[in-house]
């Protein structure tokens, strides 16, 4: 560390009550401009620069702002076993060798920062979480540039990596400064594209009097204004989170000024808990991103419609998508974008065998990576359980209720749809309040004080929404609603909350009910495989067979019944 750099930090802090981290950490987001402003002018045809530049910059914040030299050697050791392993491994099994290596790094940073329990203190872990996106990405990417590119989708082609990287091109990309400590995450071939400017080239066809403006001779063009706007946002969301955050914090949901409110003003105080809490992130994410955008990684391509640069490239969450969410795959999507991509295309779709659509196995992979990659306090584990039966309800929920409130013939809203709108983001966000709450408090002494303050009201929401759709209830109002529309109603469109967000929102199961049938499903084809292997004969078949297998999965996983 630089000596005396905590000086001014230390007396700030002590002015304001807030920790000398956590102002060094919004000291580091801000310099960062100034510092992206000097990379964009390094010179575009000697790359090298511009990876030197990165990496002196990186190593500064690392270990002269924060002193986190075993920080430093952690990236080291992780980004050179993922580059060797990238190399020299061969064969379907290198991705998943480099996965495990990573999170398996990361397993022991995490058990140290609880260990430590000192939440205020700013160690590895965060910059840690964005290595193991990017790295793990890279280690797939590779793999691609292996295969054949006819048995790749679109995204895979688009992002494969054919020729390994100069060991320097791959430091700049992991120590890429204006994301390094929370992200956001970026693919190899984005730091590539960027370090080599093809990114800021035309699509074939388009008028070049229509390219954005540049300066002198840079292909980079002009972010200064859009960059400016998200560091404003986001310093207006941290103001507000320290205005807002003396009245609604941890120690006053757990106090006995919140346990004498009444249960309305409880629950109020309880979703401001949460939205205070989301302001620090929102605030985080916007002046990173705005870094981003200004040192020109984040752009785009120029939008279809006003002509304009688009720098939406690395957002990393969408507040008023999240707070206006009316659902929770909407509510989920909009969150942690970068993590949501993470884990749809590197382990959603990656545990899938070819040819098949995603089931069971990928759903219960996802979650369970999301889980172990957030770390291992037990509040994390609360709330990705209970929004899993959460998903499950609201998504047959909407199903339900929804084709009431749309034109039977055209399937445009109705005038009283706005009733629908306005219930629908209201029970979602006292809903997430209430699931969301454990991430933050992290304990289960904690967690479940709080919940108890409220009477449990979404598990019990959720329980008895659990078993309407379990009984004839569920038929008779799905019946209704089919026999709402006229014949020949054309089906309605799928929107951010279904399909274009499957298996994205951060690994939390959408229907785990229709994932336990497929769980059933997946057993009763491996003992048939087995028979059929050993040759034996005899013991139960077909429904006897899935009736014994379904009694049996579900006295193991209580509580995860096939009708939730």
């Amino acid at each position: 560390m630089i000596p005396y750099i905590n000086t001014p930090f230390d007396y700030v802090a002590g002015l304001l009550g807030s920790a000398t981290d956590e102002l060094k950490m919004i000291f580091l987001f801000l310099i960062s401009y100034p510092l992206a402003g000097v990379l964009k002018r390094l010179p575009d045809n000697k790359p090298w620069t511009k990876n030197v530049f990165i990496i002196s910059i990186a190593v500064f914040y690392l270990v002269g702002l924060f002193d986190l030299w075993s920080g430093l050697a952690t990236i080291v050791f992780d980004a050179a076993g993922t580059y060797l392993i990238a190399k020299y491994v061969q064969g379907q099994y290198m991705p998943w060798i480099g996965f495990t290596f990573l999170m398996g790094h990361m397993s022991i940073s995490h058990l140290y920062r609880q260990i430590a329990n000192n939440p205020d203190a700013v160690d590895i872990t965060g910059a840690q979480m964005v290595m193991i996106m990017k790295l793990s990405a890279f280690c797939w990417n590779v793999y691609d540039g292996r295969q054949d590119p006819a048995i790749l989708n679109a995204d895979q082609k688009e992002r494969m990596v054919v020729d390994l990287p100069a060991p320097l091109d791959f430091a700049g990309f992991v120590a890429f400064f204006p994301s390094i400590m929370i992200g956001p995450a970026f693919d190899y071939v984005d730091y590539h594209r960027w370090l080599n400017t093809t990114m800021f080239d035309l699509p074939p066809g388009t008028d070049p009097l229509k390219a954005p403006p540049t300066r002198k001779k840079r292909k980079i063009p002009r972010s200064a204004t859009p960059a400016m706007w998200k560091m404003a946002t986001g310093l207006l969301w941290i103001f507000t989170f320290l205005q807002l955050s003396a009245y609604f914090n941890t120690s006053t949901v757990l106090g006995d000024k919140f346990k004498n409110m009444g249960f309305i003003w409880r629950i109020v105080h309880l979703h401001m808990f949460n939205l205070v809490t989301r302001m620090k992130y929102y605030g985080a994410w916007s002046l990173t991103d705005g870094a981003c955008t200004l040192a020109g990684i984040g752009y785009k391509g120029v939008d279809p419609v006003s002509g304009k640069p688009n720098w939406d490239r690395l957002i990393n969450v969408r507040p008023f998508g999240v707070e206006l969410a009316q659902n929770s795959h909407a509510y989920l999507g909009n969150w942690n974008c970068n993590t949501n991509h993470w884990l749809r295309n590197y382990m959603y779709l990656r545990v899938t065998p070819r040819g098949q659509k995603p089931g069971f196995r990928a759903s219960m992979a996802t979650f369970v990576t999301s889980a172990f990659w957030h770390g291992f306090y037990p509040g994390y584990y609360l709330t990705f359980l209970l929004a899993s039966f959460i998903q499950n309800v609201a998504k047959n929920s909407r199903r339900l209720l929804r084709p009431f409130f749309l034109h039977p013939t055209t399937g445009a809203p109705l005038p009283r749809k706005r009733y629908y709108d306005i219930f629908t983001w209201l029970v979602t966000q006292m809903t997430f309040a209430f699931c969301t709450s454990p991430f933050i408090l992290l304990t289960i002494h904690d967690s479940m004080l709080v919940w108890r303050r409220v009477y449990f009201y979404v598990p019990v929401g959720v329980a008895l929404c659990s078993l309407f759709l379990a009984s004839p209830g569920k038929a008779w109002l799905s019946k209704k609603a089919k026999s709402y529309g006229a014949p020949g109603k054309p089906q309605m469109q799928r929107s951010d909350s279904t399909e274009s967000l499957a298996g994205a929102t951060l690994g939390v199961p959408s229907e785990p009910g229709k994932e336990f049938d497929e769980m059933v499903d997946a057993v009763m084809a491996e003992v048939e495989k087995q028979r059929k292997t050993k040759g034996s004969k005899g013991g139960a078949e077909g429904a006897e067979l899935r009736k014994q297998v379904t009694a049996k999965l579900e006295n193991e996983l209580p509580g995860f019944k096939k009708e939730l």
